[in-house]
């Protein structure tokens, strides 16, 4: 008989309906819609039409971070076939972008939780699903072409990928893989991530803020010297800057397995994947540092708090307002890898024996190779700034010779003679994550007293991540061409300002008069311009040498971080005539060990407004041990009314590790370099895991072939959340007395999350098929006893999918919607927290087959242009935090199967 395989879409949700209906637990599934294609580009994005499922994206709009029921990644693990992923980032959380779709079949989004299971995730654990050769028996392949065009790129992006899969009568079984993508991607931005100025509120202590974070005094509208009363609290900005990113991604990416299944009984698979992520980023943006200082603003407008309209005009160059030229430079490079072997043998028809060894690694060195180098104006000026409410304010600045910044910058009329040298940082870090992880499990069919199987296991997981920063913070290399010691451009020499940008649709969806032409310059250049002006008399001392300006080990900001889990479950399967349930133990033991270092500020010089150097002393090592050992119960039971309509009950005891990161007690005082006095640690490993009791309950209705209604609700209390502590006016033994902001990781006391899940898919005989799902999320948290949100926890997210598949045409169209979620508190005192926009995104396939082997496809992503924009409110006033704009792409493919 032959055998028939559906395909496509509709097959992709058959199949993803079929392991939610048959689970032990409460999750939801995805599916490839054949041998190496999966529904969506990136596995991220996949993911985010899953009910109780968001993402957040990087540049260009790309997946890369998922939460699961309104609770953030360091809530939720990945694992692939049941391996834990290494990652790239400073902590746990898996970066999606790394991981090209082709290499997976599936992934499971798994939200109540067995014995059995991996700990680690309160929100959820995502398992990546690997395709066997024995899927499709026989020889099959897929070879697909790709190109792309993103509306605010000016060049194409292309994808080759091949799947090949064959098996050697019922023994042996081969499955091979390889991607290769390249694409030029643009994000517009806009923002002030160095923050709004706040003044002090010494009246009021319960604001958190009787220290305030302005950088050069009190805002000061009056003008009389004093913070008056009606003057606590206001609120004026810091800083301000708009451009755009440019992303060239590169992927490559090669997958195998091979099963070997000798006989019925024993089945022996090896697998691996192996990636490479280059993703270099270069921002070009101009900024403005309209910091409050006495006598630097008039004309003052105060409205409802904030200033809102002010003059800078002071014609003291360190005190007026000198616009700035900024190339900012991300260089990532990720490699990662999984290798690993596993083995089930059927000793006997009663037990079944498993074992599985794997290594996953990620690497990512970036150090020194990253830019923030900015070129600083030299010109008088005055420059009138006014806040409207939009990303950027409307700002204004007439140079003395008469020139206007916006449509000078346009016509090309600045030259290198109107900059200074100004601020160097070459930063970045290496990052090594290296998981070794072993397991024994075994299932024994007992068939008694309602017992069908009794599980139990043993693993051990070994984890080793290292971070060392490289910069020129801590040896003030950033700082070696600023204040007295700037060189004027026109000096220097070596074509460092080499373009005028002035991008299609810039920045079009906000409104305002600013610039909206900048300049680019090239660092490289930069670089050896500075070199060749070494050996020249420095003003503030010695001469000009580019070595004392580079990149070096950075101990402030470096870890060694080590953790050793060993686990045990057991676990009880039952099951009567209408029910199955399951019930187990699962025992944690892990061992953290965490090393820093310290260094005393023995120094701090002035080398003009808002441009200090540190001096530090020879570092000392910090090591720290912590271990901590839980008992995590579960139980699921799934009652069936009827063979459509069955009920779910589950609940457990779950834990999730801190950030790795948050685990090392590192710290940095960087910041001092601008002027902004503040300490930020890392970390400790004596934080504690979180840690939480939830219980879910779920009825689903299969009412037709293929097609499902399902309502879940769920609870989990947490505790131990892990949370920023803000402290001002910490004296943290720097010379001169001088206070420090002070904002260091904490547990908080507890948090509550609840929410209701509802999901719909109907296929009908049309070949028209509907998706939808909504769910409603409730949070709450409490630190040091003060009730505030929980952060990273969207209210509400929804998707509503359309598709059509009949004979030679297959089309879909998804909505993804995001509500409007806090993700930080308390940022300028108690109440003013940081909420990021509600954002839709919208998808859409068209594809025709042509024939049995060749389909042709379009794609459309993102089409009605969502962006970011967070704001910065107390409930009252509202302020713009930034803005991100990734634009509509389209790629057009084409697909031969054999």
């Amino acid at each position: 008989m032959t055998q028939v395989v559906v395909t496509g879409t509709r097959a992709s949700l058959q199949q993803s309906l079929a392991l939610k209906r048959n689970s032990s637990v409460v999750q939801d599934s995805i599916s490839a819609t054949e041998l190496g294609r999966f529904p969506d580009n990136n596995v991220a994005d996949s993911l985010s039409h899953i009910t109780g499922v968001s993402i957040s994206r990087t540049a260009g709009g790309e997946g890369q971070k998922v939460s699961i029921r309104g609770l953030g990644p360091d809530y939720t693990i990945t694992t692939f076939n049941g391996r834990l992923l290494g990652t790239d980032s400073a902590g746990r959380y898996f970066a999606y972008d790394v991981l090209p779709a082709d290499v997976i079949s599936g992934a499971d989004v798994v939200k109540s939780t067995q014995a059995q299971l991996m700990e680690g995730a309160i929100g959820g654990l995502v398992n990546l699903r690997s395709a066997s050769p024995f899927d499709q028996k026989g020889q099959h392949g897929l070879l697909r072409v790709e190109g792309d065009r993103n509306q605010m790129s000016d060049l194409n992006g292309k994808k080759v990928s091949g799947t090949y899969s064959k098996t050697f009568s019922n023994e042996l079984g081969v499955l091979l893989g390889v991607v290769y993508a390249k694409r030029d991607v643009r994000t517009d931005t806009a923002g002030n991530d160095g923050g709004w100025s706040r003044n002090p509120i010494p009246s009021d202590p319960s604001q958190f803020w009787e220290w305030g974070n302005t950088w050069g005094g009190a805002i000061d509208p009056n003008g009389n010297g004093v913070l008056d009363r009606d003057e606590e609290g206001l609120i004026g900005p810091g800083q301000f800057r708009f451009g755009s990113i440019m992303e060239k991604k590169e992927r490559l990416a090669v997958s195998g397995k091979v099963e070997w299944r000798p006989s019925s009984d024993v089945k022996v698979i090896v697998d691996g994947f192996k990636t490479r992520l280059d993703s270099p980023q270069v921002g070009y943006q101009l900024s403005f540092y309209p910091l409050f200082a006495p006598g630097r603003w008039s004309n003052m407008k105060v409205t409802n708090g904030v200033v809102t309209d002010l003059t800078l005009s002071n014609t003291d160059p360190e005190m007026r307002l000198n616009p700035e030229i900024l190339n900012k430079t991300e260089y990532r490079v990720v490699d990662t890898a999984m290798y690993g072997a596993r083995t089930e043998w059927k000793v006997s028809p009663t037990l079944k024996v498993a074992g599985d060894i794997y290594e996953s690694t990620s690497k990512r060195h970036s150090g020194g190779n990253d830019s923030y180098v900015v070129l600083r104006m030299n010109q008088p000026n005055v420059t009138r700034i006014q806040l409207t409410g939009a990303a950027v304010p409307d700002v204004k600045t007439t140079f003395a010779d008469g020139r206007d910044l916006q449509s000078g910058l346009a016509q090309g009329l600045f030259k290198p003679s109107d900059f200074n040298t100004h601020y160097y940082s070459r930063a970045g870090d290496n990052i090594d994550d290296r998981i070794g992880g072993a397991t024994v499990n075994a299932d024994w069919k007992l068939d008694r007293a309602n017992i069908e199987t009794l599980r139990f296991g043993l693993s051990q997981t070994n984890r080793k991540k290292k971070r060392d920063m490289i910069n020129n913070a801590f040896n003030a290399g950033q700082d070696h061409y600023s204040g007295e010691n700037a060189i004027n451009l026109g000096a220097l020499g070596g074509n460092v300002i080499n373009q005028t940008l002035s991008p299609s649709g810039f920045l079009s969806g906000v409104s305002g008069n600013f610039p909206r032409s900048f300049l680019g310059f090239d660092v490289a250049n930069y670089a050896e311009a500075l070199k060749a002006y070494d050996g020249k008399p420095r003003p503030g001392g010695g001469v000009y040498s580019s070595t004392l300006s580079a990149p070096a080990w950075n101990p402030l900001e470096s870890y060694r971080v080590t953790e050793k889990t060993t686990t045990a479950f057991v676990q009880a399967d039952l099951a009567g005539e209408t029910w199955n349930a399951d019930v187990g133990v699962r025992l944690v033991k892990t061992r953290t060990t965490s090393q820093a270092w310290d260094a005393k500020i023995n120094e701090i010089i002035e080398n003009g407004a808002f441009n200090y150097t540190a001096v530090y002393a020879a570092p000392s090592v910090v090591q720290q041990k912590s271990d901590y050992t839980f008992g995590l119960p579960s139980f699921n039971f799934t009652y069936l009314f009827t063979d459509t309509l069955q009920l779910r009950i589950g609940g457990a005891k779950t834990m999730a590790r801190p950030s790795v990161d948050k685990l090392a007690p590192s710290s940095t005082t960087a910041s001092i370099s601008w002027g902004d006095f503040t300490q930020i640690f890392g970390g400790n490993a004596e934080l504690k895991p979180y840690s939480a009791r939830q219980a879910d309950v779920s009825l689903e209705w299969y009412y037709a072939k293929d097609s499902a209604l399902t309502v879940a609700v769920y609870q989990k209390n947490i505790k131990n959340q892990i949370t920023n502590l803000w402290l001002s006016g910490q004296d943290i033994g720097a010379p001169g007395g001088r206070l420090f902001n002070v904002q260091r990781p904490i547990n908080g006391d507890s948090a509550k999350a609840r929410g209701v899940e509802v999901g719909l898919q109907h296929l009908f005989d049309n070949g028209f098929g509907v998706r939808a799902q909504y769910t409603r999320n409730q949070s709450k948290s409490w630190v040091a006893g003060t009730e505030r949100p929980l952060e990273g926890i969207a209210p509400a997210t929804a998707s509503l999918g359309l598709l059509y598949e009949r004979g030679p045409w297959s089309m879909s169209t998804t909505a993804d919607y995001t509500d409007s979620f806090v993700t930080a508190t308390n940022v300028i005192g108690a109440g003013w927290n940081e909420t990021a926009n509600s954002m839709t995104w919208v998808t859409a396939q068209l594809a025709y087959q042509v024939n049995k082997s060749l389909r042709l496809s379009i794609e459309g992503n993102n089409l009605t242009d969502a962006v970011q924009a967070p704001k910065l409110g107390n409930g009252t006033i509202s302020l713009p935090n930034g803005y991100y704009r990734y634009g509509r792409s389209i790629t057009l493919g084409a697909s031969l199967k054999f």
